[in-house]
């Protein structure tokens, strides 16, 4: 019988419980093992505890925002792709996310087809990167 493909592991961090239910789904529903949290500190401690092939991390949350534990993970992980996640994407929060080398951002407002580009040419660019 042939090796399984390893599964991607996304972890999805955003503080709307309906919007986490929505994109875990369909995240799932592509073969994608996901794992949630819903603040910065949440995230941290995950990140910390297993390895991630990719995060999702939202802008606005309470405790720590997204720029915040962007931040962090790149103290610790300079390469992990992480992509933002905004509701309300205004250029200087995304000037500041590009200085600690994101990945991308997705809209809220964005649709399953923007996403799985965007999720498709993060990874394809990180595993280029890692074979380098």
């Amino acid at each position: 019988m042939p090796e399984q493909a390893k599964k991607i592991r996304i972890l999805l961090c955003d503080d709307q419980p309906d919007f986490l239910e929505t994109i875990s789904f369909w995240m799932e529903s592509k073969g994608y093992e996901v794992t949630v949290a819903r603040d910065g500190l949440e995230a941290m401690r995950r990140i910390r505890s297993a390895p991630f092939d990719i995060v999702f991390l939202d802008i606005h949350m309470p405790k720590l925002d997204g720029i915040e534990t962007l931040g962090m993970i790149r103290k610790e992980n300079k390469k992990m792709p992480v992509i933002l996640l905004t509701a309300y994407p205004d250029e200087d929060t995304i000037e500041k996310a590009k200085k600690h080398n994101i990945s991308g951002y997705f809209p809220k407002s964005g649709s399953f087809d923007d996403l799985t580009r965007i999720l498709d040419v993060a990874l394809r660019t990180h595993k280029k990167l890692r074979a380098t």
